[in-house]
């Protein structure tokens, strides 16, 4: 499908959040944290606007590539 040809889109991370929680209680460790440059799906997430600056909120399992 045509969808299939978009290209990813690339970003820097602002904020995180605590980590999903396990059913064991306990929040996982994040592979991704403030700073970093990631690679994510060009529909994935949603978007926001704060003060006039445009956002997107990823789950981490969005990211397809952190980069170094």
């Amino acid at each position: 499908p045509d969808s299939a040809k978009e290209k990813p889109q690339r970003g820097k991370v602002v904020a995180v959040g605590p980590g999903k929680l396990l059913d064991s209680g306990v929040r996982a460790t994040l592979s991704i944290a403030v700073g970093d440059e990631v690679i994510f799906g060009k529909y994935g997430g949603s978007e926001i606007e704060v003060d006039g600056v445009d956002y997107k909120i990823l789950r981490e399992s969005d990211v397809l590539a952190k980069l170094a």
